[in-house]
């Protein structure tokens, strides 16, 4: 299992549910020490307690923050540094979407989902990089989206966001390659976790418009991941139908790409 090359300590954020928690399940086996972060403390104390029953020896920490605020990711660098743990994985996975029409959004949903999916994600990689440096390399999982690959109506800044997530992992692999750092951005296409439900505002379920075809289990998405940032993989679309649409997308120019946009089924 390709979980097994992180035995150090993994840190997850958004680890309460959905592809976090399926990341720190599969993880919990192979490592010495798992440090989980979401708002959700009563999930994660939970998690927590399953993962260290179910797991010998397994140390889980759980940090409660809320990473859409700066003061409140500096305390959680601040006490992974003060316990002295060098990370060799962490899975940059805390994300939220919003869809619907650019101009009828909430601002401070937007706001929010900026926060947490460009500017979160960022400030971790910046301060964990170090710390891998001295334990001696390790990788970094960005999940992004196969959104990334285009511009999406009705799903704008979110399709931006990961559009940030994918060209940033690009480039700081290349950044930290010499430091025997892995960097991977994860593609996933849909998936069925509560991410869909909070990016629709609480209707029309989890599932945007578009076939269930295209749907991929977390198990599956998580699998793939490891694997594809233990082989140091730059970009890793998971499930075979995500794959192909994403090999399709990138050989397809601007200008059929905008057509396909702008007939696709709306809100």
């Amino acid at each position: 299992m390709s979980a097994q090359d992180f035995r150090r300590c993994a840190v997850v954020t958004g680890a309460s549910s959905g592809l976090g928690e399926e990341f720190a399940r599969q993880l919990a086996p192979f490592c010495k020490t798992l440090v989980l972060i979401a708002r959700r403390g009563d999930r994660l104390e939970e998690l927590a307690r399953v993962l260290r029953a179910d797991h010998t020896g397994l140390e889980v920490g759980v940090l409660t923050a809320d990473l859409t605020d700066s003061s409140a990711r500096e305390r959680v660098i601040a006490k992974i540094a003060k316990a002295k743990l060098l990370p060799d994985l962490l899975v940059n996975n805390a994300g939220m979407g919003d869809y619907g029409e650019f101009s009828e959004s909430e601002w401070p949903k937007l706001e929010a989902m900026l926060k947490l999916n460009i500017e979160a994600l960022t400030h971790l990689a910046h301060a964990l990089l170090p710390l891998m440096k001295e334990g001696g390399g390790g990788s970094i999982i960005n999940v992004s989206s196969l959104a990334s690959l285009l511009p999406i109506p009705d799903f704008a800044v979110y399709a931006a966001t990961k559009a940030y997530v994918t060209s940033f992992s690009e480039a700081l692999r290349i950044e930290v390659a010499d430091h025997g750092i892995g960097v991977t951005a994860l593609c996933p296409g849909p998936v069925h976790t509560e991410f869909g439900e909070v990016a629709m505002g609480g209707g029309g379920g989890n599932k945007f418009p578009g076939r269930e075809f295209f749907y991929v289990e977390a198990a599956q998405v998580v699998r793939e991941a490891l694997a594809g940032a233990s082989a140091n993989r730059a970009r890793v679309f998971p499930g075979w139908q995500v794959a192909a649409a994403a090999l399709v997308i990138s050989a397809l120019p601007l200008v059929l790409i905008r057509l396909a946009m702008s007939t696709r089924p709306r809100k």
